[in-house]
């Protein structure tokens, strides 16, 4: 487990969160400690990239405390809010490049967007973070010259470009060959430990998570069901748990989104047609 003093950098502080009456966040409380790779994990829809959001700021929690090194994101205006985000770096689902824009520009964009460096220095500094994922090579491509592998590390690049001290990977594993997967599982474990990141990584591949992550939260039907060591959330006995990581079709995990029931809706067509 990880060392009692080690203040979490981000923690949930039972929040709640939902769209209208619809809830998705139901009372969660969990942390994500300082250094550490996280997998936040569980059946679509358990509101895993609501949690991002809610880390970044781009939506308010309805109640309970979204904090970021000891500051409570809900509470914080444009001025610190931005800030904050300044130390924060995302990798979106299928990587979202500009496709407009060279590989080299996609990640020079944040730097010459916050900050006013020399180009030369940008030019530098773009080029060490490519070196990093392994495609400095590929400056001069465009996106749709690339795999989809090669795109996701250059978001991974552009996500590291300002060096910031915590990055959220929603699906950075979606949609990749096996090859390309395993690649982007060791950079991502391998960036964390060198530069001293610490890591959200919101994903549905099981054995490939479980493998770089030191710490795994798992949310269904708006709650967190397990957290801890991945050894220890394979060996839970939380018929919901067990569901999760066995894959398996049947347990308390709900296939049908809530509704009406089918005697409601179908009632009217027993004994012939209408």
């Amino acid at each position: 487990m990880f060392p009692v003093h080690s203040a979490p950098f981000v923690e949930f502080r039972d929040v709640r969160f939902g769209y209208g009456e619809r809830a998705i966040l139901d009372g969660v409380s969990f942390s994500v400690p300082r250094g550490r790779v996280t997998a936040l994990m569980g059946a679509s829809g358990g509101g895993k990239t609501t949690v991002l959001r809610l880390i970044g700021g781009q939506v308010r929690a309805n109640a309970g405390e979204v904090r970021f090194d000891g500051q409570d994101v809900g509470r914080m205006g444009p001025p610190a809010l931005y800030a904050a985000r300044r130390r924060m770096g995302m990798l979106f689902q299928f990587g979202a490049l500009f496709t407009d824009m060279t590989v080299f520009d996609n990640v020079a964009f944040p730097l010459r967007e916050h900050t006013q460096l020399p180009e030369p220095l940008v030019r530098d500094i773009v080029l060490m973070k490519l070196d990093a994922v392994g495609l400095r090579g590929a400056r001069g491509l465009m996106p749709s010259e690339v795999s989809g592998g090669m795109a996701r590390r250059v978001a991974l690049a552009r996500a590291i470009a300002l060096d910031p001290e915590l990055v959220m990977y929603d699906e950075p594993f979606a949609g990749l060959d096996p090859i390309s997967l395993g690649t982007s599982a060791r950079l991502i474990r391998r960036l964390n430990d060198a530069l001293g990141l610490t890591s959200v990584i919101v994903s549905h591949d099981l054995d490939e998570t479980f493998r770089i992550a030191d710490h795994v939260v798992i949310l269904a039907n708006g709650k967190v069901a397990a957290q801890g060591t991945p050894d220890e959330v394979r060996a839970s006995t939380d018929p919901l748990v067990h569901q999760f990581v066995n894959a398996e079709a049947e347990g308390p995990v709900r296939f049908h989104y809530p509704g009406p029931t089918v005697d409601e809706d179908f009632g009217h067509m027993q004994g012939g047609r209408p």
